[in-house]
C-alpha cells in the first residue's frame, strides 16, 4: 500500500505557508486605506508602529546578548552577587520607555484631533449629506438633499466630503467602513456626526462593530464609491424607479427585525423622517430578543421593566 503521509504532511505544510496569503484578501480590512481620514489612521498606526519598534527591537537584542554573554561557559562574564544598584542603569532603563510613551501620547493627541470625526473635511467640493440609521439588522442611508433613500447600500461620489449624521433606532451600534477609516457609535434618540471621504471609485465593506443581537453577524452593507457623474446618474435612476416612498408609515415595516435583507431604494422620502427618529416620535425598534428566566426581561423590554 502506497504511504500517504508524505503526501499529507505536504499539503498541510502548503496550507500553512499559503494562510497569510490568504488573509491578506479577506474583509474587511484597512489597508490599503482610502481617502484623507483612511490614511490618516493607517498613518497613526505605522507611526505608532515604529515608535515601539525602537523599544522592542533593542530589548530582544540585548535579551539575546545577555543570555549569550552570560552563558555558563563565558569564562569572561563576571559574577557579581552584590551588586544593588547602578544610576546609570536606572536611568537608562526608565528614561527610553518614558520617552516612548510621550511620543506614542504625542502621535494618539495630534491625531485624535485631527481626525476629530465631526471635524469638516476640507474640499472644493460641498460635503453630501447622509443621514444613517441602525436598524435590527440592517443600515437605512436617507440623502435629504436628494430625497432618496436606500438600505444596506450606500452610494458616494468620489473626492466629495460625506457628513454623515447617525442614530439608532433600537439598541446602541457602531458604524464602521475599515478602509475609509473613523468607526462611530450610534445611540437611540441621539445623533452623531461623522466626516468621511473616498479618493478612488471602488466598492468597499461598510459593517456593524458593535454587537446588537442575532443578526449582528450580517449586518454589512455596501459602499460604493462612484465618479461624480455616475453618482448623479445613480440618484436620477432612484427618484424615476417608481419605488416606494419612505414615510412614517413604511418606516413601521423597516423598523420591524429582519435579517439579511437585500440592499434595496426608496424613491421619495418623507420630509424631515431622520428628526422624527431622532426625537422618538417614530417609536424605535423592539430591540433584540432576550431569553432570560420567565419573569425576566422579555422582547422589546427596556431595561428596568419586567
Amino acid at each position: 500500500m502506497t504511504d500517504i503521509r508524505p503526501s499529507i504532511a505536504s499539503a498541510v505544510r502548503s496550507g500553512v505557508m499559503l494562510a497569510p496569503l490568504s488573509l491578506t484578501c479577506c474583509e474587511p480590512g484597512i489597508l490599503p486605506s482610502q481617502g484623507l481620514v483612511g490614511k490618516g489612521d493607517t498613518q497613526i498606526l505605522i507611526d505608532s508602529l515604529a515608535i515601539m519598534l525602537v523599544i522592542v527591537v533593542p530589548t530582544i537584542l540585548a535579551t539575546l546578548a545577555f543570555a549569550w554573554w552570560f552563558r555558563s561557559s563565558n569564562s569572561k562574564a563576571r559574577y557579581r552577587p552584590d551588586f544593588v544598584y547602578s544610576g546609570k542603569i536606572e536611568m537608562i532603563t526608565w528614561s527610553i520607555p518614558l520617552m516612548t510613551i510621550m511620543l506614542l501620547g504625542g502621535v494618539a493627541w495630534i491625531g485624535s484631533h485631527k481626525l476629530d470625526p465631526a471635524q469638516p473635511l476640507a474640499s472644493d467640493d460641498p460635503a453630501l449629506n447622509v443621514q444613517a440609521v441602525s436598524l435590527d439588522w440592517k443600515w437605512l442611508f436617507i440623502y435629504p438633499d436628494q430625497n432618496v433613500a436606500s438600505v444596506n447600500r450606500l452610494v458616494i461620489p468620489v473626492g466629495a466630503p460625506v457628513h454623515f449624521t447617525l442614530t439608532s433606532a433600537s439598541v446602541m451600534n457602531a458604524f464602521f467602513v475599515p478602509k475609509l477609516g473613523s468607526m462611530i457609535y450610534t445611540m437611540n434618540g441621539m445623533a452623531t456626526q461623522l466626516y468621511l471621504i473616498a479618493d478612488e471609485a471602488g466598492t468597499f465593506l461598510g459593517m456593524s462593530s458593535h454587537f446588537s443581537g442575532d443578526g449582528f453577524a450580517d449586518m454589512e452593507f455596501k459602499v460604493e464609491a462612484l465618479p461624480k457623474d455616475a453618482f448623479s446618474a445613480w440618484i436620477e435612476e432612484t427618484r424615476k424607479s417608481g419605488g416606494a416612498t419612505l414615510t412614517s408609515l413604511t418606516y413601521q415595516d423597516l423598523v420591524k427585525q429582519s435579517m439579511r435583507v437585500a440592499p434595496f431604494a426608496y424613491s421619495g422620502v418623507e420630509p424631515d423622517l431622520f428628526n422624527k427618529i431622532v426625537v422618538q416620535a417614530l417609536p424605535p425598534g423592539p430591540g433584540p430578543v432576550i431569553e432570560t428566566s420567565p419573569g425576566a426581561l422579555k422582547r422589546g423590554s427596556k431595561v428596568g421593566e419586567k
